[in-house]
């Protein structure tokens, strides 16, 4: 039987008007560099080898989270989870969502929704091993944000 895993490139469609945001946010926050640019693009990559491109058109703001009750986490690494937290929230770039979950969630520019983790953190529980959060916290909190 074949089988797929999720590779090291992304893109996402974007408003035009949020290329500012998400440059500061993944360039300026997150650290990550424009690898290139041209009117409707930027190649993004974070750490040595993820990249993301986001393609800028007229696209509705989707800004307002899980407008359908659906996402997709992206998840984000740090070597230094304290520090990387405080420079997410501090750059008012993005919406901090409450999730009873001990890691840091947040959409960013544009709409993505991420989760902040440690490097080398056991993440173990995503992968189905032992007891996670409480799952009628967790759909109470999204209740919560979609109204």
């Amino acid at each position: 039987m074949a089988t797929a895993t999720f590779g090291n490139h992304s893109s996402v469609l974007v408003p035009q008007q949020d290329r500012d945001s998400i440059r500061k946010f993944y360039c300026d926050v997150l650290g990550g560099t424009i690898t290139k640019v041209d009117p409707d693009r930027d190649f993004v990559r974070l750490g040595e080898d993820f990249y993301i491109v986001f393609l800028y058109g007229d696209v509705p703001d989707e800004s307002e989270f899980l407008r359908t009750a659906r996402s997709v986490w992206l998840e984000i690494k740090s070597d230094n989870v304290e520090e990387m937290s405080r420079n997410i929230l501090e750059s008012n770039l993005v919406r901090k969502l409450e999730i009873p979950d001990p890691h840091l969630y947040f959409q960013a520019p544009g709409g993505q929704c991420l989760r902040l983790v440690g490097i080398d953190e056991d993440l173990s529980f995503y992968e189905g091993v032992g007891e996670g959060p409480n799952m009628a916290k967790v759909k109470e909190a999204l209740g919560r944000m979609s109204s």
